[in-house]
């Protein structure tokens, strides 16, 4: 009786070990993927901005054939993996700034973004090139 506790317990210690390292690499995809993201949705105010000659007012208009001339500039807008969201502020006709939240990285909010989401920091943004 007694080896077979001794075996759940370090099984069990293994678990929890496997379970606290995972969570590093996780935090660290999700936020490669809204960095690919924010990139995506950089890419599609580019060309909306060459069609139409200034930015959207808001991001929605990237898909849903609201621009200049009707075009859908993407299928879906992404979404943020975990539980933020992406933040657009449009600035002026030849300016935005587009912010997220990373779980891994800088922890200070960042100037001129809008709100991520409650309980969100905005620690990452691009702007226009």
């Amino acid at each position: 009786m007694i080896e077979i506790l001794v075996v759940m317990t370090i099984i069990a210690v293994l678990i929890g070990v496997g379970l606290v390292s995972y969570q590093g690499p996780r935090k660290s995809s999700r936020d490669a993927k809204r960095k690919a993201d924010l990139e995506q949705i950089r890419s599609a105010l580019e060309i909306y901005r060459t069609d139409c000659k200034e930015y959207p007012a808001n991001k929605a208009r990237l898909s849903n054939g609201n621009s200049c001339n009707g075009s859908i500039y993407m299928a879906e807008v992404p979404k943020d993996p975990g539980s933020c969201s992406y933040s657009y502020s449009f600035v002026s006709a030849n300016s935005y700034i587009l912010c997220a939240s990373l779980e891994i990285g800088a922890t200070a909010a960042v100037t001129g973004c809008g709100s991520c989401g409650a309980g969100c920091t905005c620690n990452y943004k691009t702007i226009n090139p």
